[in-house]
Formats: C-alpha cells, structure tokens, sequence
C-alpha cells in the first residue's frame, strides 16, 4: 500500500525524480519531475511550462512529441487546461478532451490536442504562496481520470517542480535541498510580501529581486528571505544598487 501522509508521499515523489537524475547524471531539474510523473502514473507524458502574467510564456521541457505539441498548442492558442490552470491557481483535471463542453470551453484546443494524440489532460500550478512560475501538464493517451491517490502523486510531482523553478535546492541527487526548501515556503512567501511595500513592486519582480540576490551572494534563498523577514536585510529600490545588510 502506498504512503499517504503528506511528508512520506512528498519524500517518496522527490526521491523518485532524484533517481532519474542520477540516472542521468546531472543536477535535479523539472524534466526529471516529469520523467517520474510518467513513470509512476498513468499517463502517457508530461511537460512544463514558465508562464507569467508579464512577460511571454514558454515551454521549458515534455517526455515526448506529444506532450511537447500540448504545451506549443496551449501557449500558442491561449487557451487549454494549462493556461486556465495558471490563471486560477488551481488544478484543471479534463479526463475526456472528446466532451461536448470541453470543446465549448476549448474549441481551439480540444480538437487538435486530440489530433496530437491525447484523450485526457491534467493540468497543475506550480505555486508559492502568490508566487506561480509556471504549470505541469500530463497528458493520458485514452480518456480516464486519475484515481485519488494518483491525483496525490501528481500534486506532490507539481509540488516538486514548483521547488526546482522557485528555489535554489536543485544541487544533486540527494535532493535535500528540495525538502529544505519546501519546509520554508512560508518564510520565502512573507519576504516577497515584504519586498512588494519595501519596493513598490508586484509580487513577481519581488521574487525576482530576493531570488537574484541569493544567486549572487551564493546563498539559499530561504536563508535571504529570513534574514528579509528578521529585517537584517533591506533592499534598495534600485536594483542597480547593491543589497545591503542593516
């Protein structure tokens, strides 16, 4: 039987895509959180997506032809479960591409996603908070949902990506800093927070100012966003300008 608490599923989903970096030789990225989403469920491929609201969004990596035509397909369009998953912020489970309303709802979409080879897609944001970088899409070949403790699995798969795009835990195989990452997710989401009324800013260039700032110091960014939300750390409104420590 499967583990179902929250931190042993969330374990076991970052150690199998540790594993198919290992097998690949290379540090943790979210092509790895696919290559074990396929592997452990029942779909037939899976990509993500960077999607922001101010800048153009891009495919950044799919298992196969088909899932890497959903993701063209969506962003090119406009519409899909991917981009309606970004803009709500939640799951878009759409376990029959063939029904009536799904072709109301999509009438781009449906019908060619079903020319490319899917009968079933699922869509999931990658999110911190009100942070969200982008969107984990499966595809299934046949028309089907996904059970509950599948639809677990794939929520802790996107959960995974969403700490390799947002965080700076993707050194190796081990994958510790992944769930180092994920027990600070409150204290990253606070610091942005902060940063939007020091500097004025939205949410996104916020995370991008604190992110940015770890890179170039050499730090995790939990470690930055605690030292933002202690106020040892204040940022100019500038980004020219160096951060300092107060």
């Amino acid at each position: 039987m499967r583990p179902v608490t929250a931190g042993s599923r969330s374990a076991r989903i970052q150690g199998l895509v540790a594993e198919e970096a290992a097998g690949r030789g290379a540090r943790v990225s979210v092509l790895d959180v696919c290559a074990a989403a396929v592997a452990a469920l029942p779909i037939g491929g899976a990509g993500v997506s960077a999607m922001s609201r101010s800048s153009a969004s891009h495919p950044l990596c799919s298992t196969d032809t088909v899932s890497e035509r959903l993701e063209e397909l969506q962003l090119t369009l406009g519409e899909g479960p991917c981009v309606d998953a970004f803009t709500r912020g939640s799951a878009v489970l759409t376990p029959d591409l063939r029904a009536d309303d799904v072709h109301v709802r999509w009438p781009a979409f449906a019908p060619a996603a079903e020319l490319a080879g899917a009968g079933a897609v699922f869509a999931f944001p990658l999110q911190i908070g009100a942070i969200s970088p982008g969107v984990l899409d499966m595809y299934a070949i046949a028309p089907g949902g996904l059970d509950t403790e599948d639809l677990a699995d794939a929520m802790a798969f996107a959960d995974t990506a969403t700490l390799i795009l947002l965080g700076t835990g993707t050194g190796g195989p081990d994958h510790g800093g992944l769930a180092d990452l994920g027990g600070n997710r409150a204290e990253i989401d606070q610091a942005t927070g902060m940063l939007t009324e020091q500097l004025g800013v939205g949410l996104e260039e916020a995370f991008i100012r604190l992110r940015a700032h770890a890179y170039a110091q050499g730090r995790r960014l939990a470690d930055v966003a605690a030292d933002v939300v202690a106020r040892r750390l204040r940022f100019p409104p500038d980004p020219d300008q160096t951060d300092n420590d107060t």
